[in-house]
This record gives structure tokens, C-alpha cells and sequence, in this order.
């Protein structure tokens, strides 16, 4: 027996005999916004168990694991992956192996690598300046040949059996600048605004569960049905990752990496596509006056056009009945609720200008994913500085180092049921809020970036008082909701 037959036979997991009467998925997953298969979630179950109970695969820290279900000779099997490196290795018994293993000992990376960090010794022993500036441009010059050579030893495949490397997959592709230039940007270390790169791979591109995973299929001739990636262990940093929780692939590397490995793949359609048309008539008008609207947006749709997710909108629509017409503030797509909207524009600066006063007032309803942390208060204060993640669009992260404060009022009203005001307006701010160990701890119910999914996200803007742009009256909406 061959050694890819032996690999192959040791890398597939059967399913149990009771499972042959789920049916297959009749087209393969959209990896970045899907609920999981049935079969997917007991080969992520499976997993889970064998890491806890081997001791080489124990999650003493967090990670994301990915299991692809395949067609093979009649039956169905599932492939399991790690992203990265995981307890200290790219190789652990019975998961696929990498698209390229960078930690071959006697390999030219390895040795490219030492010699870096020779440099690096040579730079910081110099004694003269300019011997240190000529160290430090051979260092450049060394680190930059090797980060291209590594891009192009990532060649991977896709169902027509083309091959790419990550240069080729990349070059039209604009890619976030490093985290180093992020943050040095936003603590006034460095004056201008880092700007994206077109063309070149974020670092560890490649090397999550997704591409693994589909690049050992193509190799040995598998048929993918779905695939899904999910966390094992702690929650690392302020990620906010729940064990056993499925999360789409992420944005700044899987985007053009599994746009490409899918090619001659039938993949089901972008779900927020497929709903958005139907969203719309769901939109209701509860007060309209010749200034504002007070309209009901359904979880689901878009407040503003997205160019990742189209032209269905609630702004999209007002302007087919008045282009005039505008949305004063948002609300995330998978939030429900009340929305108010300025017929002209003198009445929008107004209740723009409310908005930056805090004059407004909005309450929120949440059902939590499990009851909050036992001893937590039934009411108070939670305040987190919160950033965006230019790595992992459209995550936000908390930042004690760079976030801007964000405050949010809170009481519970049951076990699981929140009611939540918002005192500063920050982007998925009461998703964060209940998601994080500093806030309530436990994820809204069927938040899929926070949490885990549900039919919907069980977060709804209740009411909202302000004051008539012309009038000057008072004035509080309330629409309930589960």
C-alpha cells in the first residue's frame, strides 16, 4: 500500500450507520454566512471529544477547527483541520496536513529564517551606524525574498484543477495593513494612516482550516458536500469565541482564497442574497408625518447598501419611493426594530444633531444565549473600549490599549431576557457588551459573530424618543418583539 493510500485511509472518519439517513446538502456550503449541516455538527462534536480526551490534542489553548464532509466511493466521510499551527506543531494524527509545511527542520524556510535572525544579532551588536544601516537593509532584503518565496510554495488547487499560488490568488486583492502599523497609527506613533496593500497575502494565508481542508480533497480526488469551521478550547484574548460555536471563514484571508478554491464547485447562494427581496416586505411604516417616518426593519436586512452584500437595503428602498428620503441612524443587519427616517434634509440635520447630544433615547430587548454569570447585578453599567478588527472584518474587538468607550445600561428582566440602553452608539456594541467576560458574559441568542446561530439575532431596538424636528415635541415609538 502506497503512502497517500495509507494517509488518505488514516485521514477519513466514518459516520456512524444512523446518520445515513440525513440526506447531503444539495449544493456546497457559502463559507462566510450558513447555518451548519447535521452532519457537520456531529463530525465537530466527534472532534471536540477526541481533543479532550488525547493528550497531544488537548485545547490548552483556543483555536479554530474545520470538519469538510466528502463523497468517496459511494460513502460519506468527513476530513478534519486546525488552523495554523496547533500545540506546537503543523501534524497531529488523523487531521490533514498542511498546503506547505513551514516547519520542515532541514528546509530552505528554516534555514532562510536563521539566517534573519543572525542578522538581527549582527544589527544589534554593530558598533558603527553605518555598518547597523547596512545589516538592517540586507535584513530587509532577506526577510522580504523569503516572504515571497513563501507565498508562492502555498500552491493550492481548486475543483478544476487549476493551481494558484498565493501571489496569483492575491493580486487584485487589497489587504489590511499589519496590526503593528494599526496600532501604532492609532497610539500617535506614526502620523499618517496606514493604507492597504494591493497584491500581497496577509501573513499565515493559507494555513486556516478551510483551504487545508479542500486542498488534501482535490489531492485525493473527494467530492466536498459542506464544510464548516468551529472553536476548541478557551476564548483567546478578546476574541470572544465560544467553544463548540460555528463561525464563518474569515474575511481578509478566506475571502479570495476560498473564492478561488470553490471555482467549479456548486456553491449554494449567498443566504443574505437570496433573503434580502423577501426582507422588504416585511418593512412597515408606524408613523409618518411631512418630516419623518418611524419604520420597522426586520432582522436581516441591511440598513445601507454593503458592497459585500449588495444593493438590498432599507435606504435602497426609501429612495425608489423618495430619493430624498434618509435613515438618521442604523442599526446591524441581523438586528430588528425601529428606525427613524427624515423626509427632507432640514429635518435629518435635526435629528442628526439629537443623535450627537445624546438627546435621543433607545431601548433594546436581548435574549442571552444562557442565564448571566451566577452573582452578576440585576442592573448597571457596562463600559468597554471597542475597536474595529481590520483583520477580521466585520468583528469588532475590545481594546484596552486603543478602543474608544462605549457604555451601555442594562437590566434584566429574566433569565435570559435583557433590556439594554445604549449610551454611546459603537458598531455591534450591545452584541459585545453580552458577549464578553468584562460585560454580561454570555453571546446574544443566534448571534453567529459573537456567539452561535439561531434562526435570527434575538436583538430588537424596542422604542426611540426624541424630539419633533418642527414641533419640538416629545415623541416615543414602541414596537415589540418576541
Amino acid at each position: 500500500m502506497s503512502q497517500s493510500q495509507i494517509t488518505l485511509e488514516n485521514l477519513l472518519h466514518s459516520f456512524p450507520p444512523e446518520t445515513k439517513s440525513i440526506p447531503s446538502p444539495a449544493q456546497f456550503t457559502y463559507p462566510f454566512c450558513y447555518h451548519p449541516h447535521p452532519l457537520c455538527s456531529l463530525a465537530a462534536k466527534e472532534v471536540i471529544e477526541y481533543c479532550y480526551r488525547t493528550p497531544e490534542m488537548y485545547p490548552h489553548e483556543g483555536k479554530m477547527f474545520g470538519v469538510l464532509v466528502v463523497a468517496h466511493k459511494g460513502e460519506r466521510y468527513y476530513l478534519r483541520a486546525f488552523s495554523g499551527i496547533y500545540n506546537g506543531s503543523y501534524h497531529h494524527k488523523g487531521f490533514v496536513p498542511p498546503v506547505y509545511d513551514l516547519q520542515a527542520p532541514d528546509g530552505y524556510f528554516c534555514e532562510e529564517e536563521q539566517r534573519i535572525v543572525e542578522l538581527t544579532r549582527q544589527v544589534n551588536e554593530a558598533t558603527s551606524e553605518t555598518e547597523k544601516i547596512q545589516l538592517k537593509a540586507l535584513r530587509k532584503e532577506a526577510s522580504q525574498a523569503l516572504q515571497t518565496w513563501t507565498f508562492r510554495q502555498f500552491r493550492l488547487l481548486n475543483a478544476n484543477k487549476q493551481v494558484a499560488d498565493l501571489l496569483d490568488i492575491f493580486k487584485d486583492y487589497k489587504t489590511p495593513f499589519s496590526e503593528e502599523e494599526y496600532i501604532n497609527y492609532k497610539e500617535g506613533r506614526t502620523p499618517i494612516k496606514p493604507k492597504p496593500k494591493v497584491g500581497i497575502p496577509p501573513g499565515g494565508s493559507g494555513e486556516c482550516c478551510a483551504p487545508k481542508l479542500l486542498q488534501f480533497a482535490y489531492q485525493h480526488d473527494l467530492s466536498p458536500l459542506c464544510m464548516e469551521e468551529f472553536w476548541v478550547g478557551p476564548s483567546e484574548g478578546s476574541q470572544m469565541r465560544i467553544e463548540g460555536h460555528f463561525y464563518p471563514s474569515c474575511q481578509h484571508k478566506c475571502v479570495p482564497i476560498l473564492t478561488y478554491m470553490m471555482q467549479g464547485l456548486d456553491v449554494e447562494e449567498n443566504p443574505l442574497f437570496r433573503r434580502g427581496k423577501e426582507l422588504l416586505k416585511q418593512v412597515r411604516i408606524l408613523h409618518e408625518d411631512d418630516d419623518l417616518m418611524i419604520a420597522y426593519k426586520p432582522s436581516g436586512l441591511l440598513s445601507v447598501p454593503s458592497r459585500n452584500h449588495g444593493e438590498v437595503s432599507l435606504q435602497a428602498h426609501l429612495e425608489t419611493i423618495n430619493s430624498e428620503y434618509r435613515l438618521v441612524h442604523r442599526l446591524d443587519q441581523d438586528t430588528s426594530g425601529l428606525m427613524l427616517v427624515a423626509k427632507n434634509l432640514e429635518a435629518c440635520r435635526h435629528l442628526q444633531e439629537q443623535f450627537v447630544q445624546h438627546d435621543i433615547k433607545k431601548k433594546y430587548i436581548a435574549i442571552l444565549s444562557s442565564p448571566p454569570m451566577e452573582g452578576m447585578a440585576k442592573e448597571g453599567i457596562i463600559t468597554l473600549p471597542l475597536s474595529r478588527n481590520p483583520f477580521d472584518s466585520p468583528r469588532q474587538t475590545v481594546n484596552h490599549r486603543i478602543g474608544k468607550q462605549s457604555i451601555t445600561r442594562y437590566r434584566l428582566v429574566g433569565d435570559t431576557r435583557v433590556e439594554l440602553f445604549p449610551e454611546t452608539g459603537r458598531t455591534h456594541q450591545l452584541r459585545i457588551h453580552c458577549a464578553h467576560p468584562e460585560g454580561l458574559g454570555r453571546p446574544i441568542k443566534g448571534d453567529i459573530l459573537y456567539g452561535t446561530a439561531a434562526d435570527r439575532l434575538y436583538l430588537h431596538a424596542e422604542s426611540i424618543t426624541f424630539r419633533h424636528p418642527t414641533t419640538g415635541e416629545w415623541m416615543t415609538f414602541t414596537e415589540k418583539a418576541f
